[in-house]
């Protein structure tokens, strides 16, 4: 704030980032990060670290994750955000993945539409279906008809922890296994294996921890793994932990491909995972 006179204030750059109205606005993170379900949890790090337990309200039963996805405002932020951050690399991982080899693409969890949108303008050719909860796709459809990308692409109301769609030639999953423990992150990568033919590839977009963490990378990587697990109950995983997630539950790791993404930004990758025939008798 810079004071023009005695009755007159004026904000800074930085002060103005507080305005929704601002590019590069930070006020849904602002909102979120004083959320009280958010600082519930936080309040539980003792137990939660001792445990490697999410934190759970004692009324409910739910993350603060879950939580915030059932009241609206917070639920608008949380995906306003996802979406700033969506914004920062799709181009790039549209240019850094051939996606022009698939003739549909599913978008699991697709939230508001930014990454498919980027991909479809991309490849003209293409089709996806995004599937989501029914209070995203509204904002959904409005993105894509803004990239002029609508008539190319599906919507679909579905919750991922019983169901996706089958039949498309990729699955993209984005920024979701993060928020997932191994037992759920598996049940959902074993429902993608069961609705895909086996020439489908299962792509997914997530930060690769490092084996060993330095302290400049603390912030990037140790901050978030924390915070998901208090969250969500979810974790950062290294490229090892990817590959034997995804063994296990009836895909190889065949790709490991980067995103070049902005200053200050963790390192994001496309992981691609071929469908391994007749993975029960492994």
């Amino acid at each position: 704030m810079t004071q023009l006179d005695t009755e007159r204030f004026e904000l800074t750059d930085t002060g103005r980032l507080l305005a929704s109205s601002t590019d590069g606005s930070v006020a849904d993170e602002i909102r979120l990060s004083v959320a009280p379900e958010l600082w519930r949890a936080w309040g539980a790090l003792p137990q939660v670290v001792r445990t490697g337990m999410v934190f759970r309200d004692p009324v409910g039963g739910l993350t603060a994750h879950e939580s915030l996805l059932r009241n609206p405002g917070p639920a608008a932020a949380l995906r306003a955000g996802k979406a700033a951050g969506v914004a920062e690399f799709a181009a790039r991982a549209a240019e850094a993945y051939d996606f022009s080899v698939f003739g549909t693409i599913a978008d699991l969890g697709g939230d508001n539409g930014t990454l498919i949108a980027a991909l479809l303008a991309a490849v003209p050719g293409g089709r996806a279906v995004v599937q989501d909860l029914p209070e995203a796709l509204d904002t959904t459809v409005a993105t894509l008809k803004a990239a002029g990308v609508a008539d190319r692409c599906e919507t679909v109301a579905g919750d991922l922890g019983e169901t996706v769609p089958s039949g498309a030639d990729a699955y993209l999953v984005n920024n979701i296994v993060r928020d997932l423990d191994d037992d759920r992150a598996s049940a959902l990568l074993r429902r993608c294996r069961a609705a895909m033919a086996p020439t489908a590839r299962l792509l997914v977009v997530e930060t690769l921890m490092p084996e060993v963490l330095t302290p400049q990378e603390s912030s990037a990587y140790g901050l978030t793994d924390l915070n998901n697990l208090v969250f969500a109950g979810g974790r950062e995983r290294t490229r090892e932990e990817y590959a034997g997630l995804l063994t296990a539950n009836g895909f190889t790791l065949t790709a490991k491909v980067p995103v070049p993404v902005g200053e200050g930004m963790p390192d994001y990758h496309i992981l691609e995972g071929t469908p391994v025939e007749n993975p029960g008798r492994r």
